[in-house]
């Protein structure tokens, strides 16, 4: 009999695949297919974060990149198998994952140009970004396992143990990329450099592959076009200035306020500092807030105030600097804008504006009774909803650690059929005796806007002579029964807020 070619294995007449003598040892076996598997985890959690800039963070954001992977992995998975089958698949390992990491490498500028184009849109549009940046080298990476094990079989006697086994190092692999990147990675690597560095190590691991596995050596064209590629990718434009563990942040000069500042998270204005003057308030909805403030608690006397949501810190700035002696807590869930806004909106700390990093569910839960007399709740932002901040259970809380006669002061961001808005405000009424609705002076149609809910356990003092006409729309007693027209309150077993938010 001849013998067979260089790295090819005899073929099994009844398998119809090549069998034989195990081509790659168990444990490099394992580990190739463990560090793919971590690859498409990795990808897949930063691909959370570069979409969101343009279809924002939401729940809906997080179905479509992972059911995107999750169809990426079946596919290749498939793929690889077939292919495996076909052929003999010592060459094609080191291609593949090179291939692979190429294609991670391409996913930066693919979402940089497809991302405007399908800014703001609904579960389509997140399921098209995804799908047009990380589902090729989901697909391609998956194809490794198949291969691999492919290459393991020595017989069909211990297929079981063979596929048993890679199966259970990918799924290690998943675990380890999702554990790392979720705790370590995003905490301490800004997104883009963590992507680039994943596909150029996948691309340096399989040209290795390819050299050692190969029967044909990988040309220098082909070496020199993943260099290209890879140049290529590190140069694309991102739209951040500075990846934070939650948001793509940037902080723009405003050109006809030298001393204006807006912090821009995501696809968001979110926040509005002068440096100069803190009792400028640029937004309409902080002048809401202050209006509201000044109506409920009239005045100047000091005030302690909790903020849920620190962003640029424009309003405990504007406390202290309208009511001296307020004390300020803010519960900020991002620690890298309270560095950004350190560095940059001219946030300073101290026993009068202290700052909690943290998530603000948990640390409601260890607040002291009756300690605040204005809670303010600035956590929505566009198309990124913290539905757990927005139940009842949170509600009740806040009422809980608000003084005699303290408000809660919320802003909600809703547009056209403004269904969120109304299930938060009947949200509120669960938990607060009164709540009053300061509403947009126009309507701006599918267009966002910003509402401020106002409530507490004392009756409100508020009233339309207390709002600037072009600032709002007071709607109080029988008016909010009917903004709400029978709105199911949010609770912690039902918050829908993202689909209310983005499905009209």
């Amino acid at each position: 009999m001849a013998a067979a070619p260089r790295h090819q294995m005899p073929r099994d007449a009844g398998s119809g695949g090549y069998l034989g003598a195990a081509a790659m040892s168990t444990r490099a076996a394992a580990a190739l297919v463990f560090c793919t598997s971590a690859a498409v985890l990795v990808l897949e959690i930063l691909a959370g974060r570069l979409v969101a800039p343009y279809v924002g963070v939401s729940i809906e954001t997080f179905t479509g990149v992972i059911g995107t992977v999750l169809a990426g992995i079946a596919l290749g998975s498939a793929a690889g198998g077939r292919l495996a089958d076909q052929r003999d698949a010592r060459p094609l390992l080191g291609p593949t994952v090179a291939l692979g990491g190429v294609l991670a490498l391409v996913s930066l500028p693919v979402v940089s140009a497809v991302g405007p184009t399908v800014a703001g849109g609904g579960p389509g549009a997140i399921v098209v970004l995804a799908a047009t940046a990380f589902f090729a080298p989901a697909a391609v990476l998956s194809a490794v396992s198949p291969m691999a094990a492919k290459l393991r079989l020595a017989s069909l006697a211990e297929t079981g143990a063979v596929v048993g086994g890679l199966s259970a190092a990918g799924t290690a692999g998943a675990l380890f990329g999702t554990f790392v990147t979720g705790f370590l990675l995003v905490a301490t690597v800004a997104t883009r450099p963590l992507v680039l560095g994943l596909g150029a190590g996948l691309v340096i691991a399989g040209v290795a592959l390819w050299w050692r596995l190969g029967a044909r050596r990988p040309a220098p064209g082909a070496l020199a076009a993943l260099l290209i590629v890879a140049g290529v990718a590190g140069a694309a434009p991102g739209p951040c200035q500075e990846h934070t563990s939650y948001y793509c942040a940037q902080v723009e000069v405003d050109p006809s306020r030298p001393s204006g500042r807006t912090l821009v998270l995501d696809n968001l204005r979110h926040s509005y500092v002068d440096l100069a003057d803190p009792t400028h308030l640029e937004f309409r909805y902080v002048r809401l807030f202050a209006d509201a403030l000044d109506a409920e608690l009239s005045g100047e006397q000091p005030v302690d105030a909790l903020h849920i949501g620190g962003g640029g810190f424009s309003f405990p700035r504007y406390l202290a600097a309208t009511r001296p002696g307020s004390t300020s807590l803010v519960l900020e869930l991002d620690a890298g804008l309270v560095d950004l806004a350190t560095r940059q909106l001219g946030l300073e700390t101290g026993p009068d504006l202290q700052v909690q990093v943290g998530d603000a569910r948990t640390a409601l839960a260890e607040l002291g009774d009756e300690r605040f007399d204005v809670a303010v709740g600035d956590a929505f932002g566009g198309l990124s909803v913290p539905w757990h901040l927005a139940t009842v259970e949170v509600a009740e809380e806040l009422a809980r650690v608000l003084r005699p006669g303290g408000v809660y002061l919320a802003n909600v961001i809703d547009g056209g059929p403004d269904r969120l808005v109304r299930a938060e405000t009947a949200t509120l009424q669960e938990a607060f005796a009164h709540v009053a609705v300061i509403a947009p002076p126009t309507s701006a149609g599918d267009a966002p806007a910003n509402y401020v809910l106002v409530a507490s356990r004392a009756p409100l003092a508020i009233s339309p002579a207390d709002v600037a006409s072009v600032d709002g729309v007071v709607l109080t007693g029988s008016a909010v029964d009917a903004f709400v027209d029978g709105a199911r309150p949010f609770t912690d077993d039902f918050a829908p807020a993202d689909q209310l938010l983005t499905r009209r």
